[in-house]
């Protein structure tokens, strides 16, 4: 899907949210990444095959 040079990372990947955004729509809390990764403002992912990956926030630190 990705025709950037260099190549996003896939989908599978563990940096796949360094991929570039294709479509953005923060009103709604969303962006879709050209690995076809649907990223939430909260954190949270949805993959292409339907898995879900949970937020997953920094710790603050004091």
């Amino acid at each position: 899907m990705c025709t950037h040079t260099p190549k996003c990372p896939t989908a599978s990947s563990s940096d796949r949210e360094a991929a570039q955004v294709v479509a953005a729509h923060p009103e709604q809390g969303w962006s879709l990444l050209c690995n076809a990764v649907l990223l939430f403002e909260d954190t949270g992912e949805l993959l292409p095959d339907g898995q879900i990956i949970a937020p997953h926030r920094p710790l603050a630190t004091v």
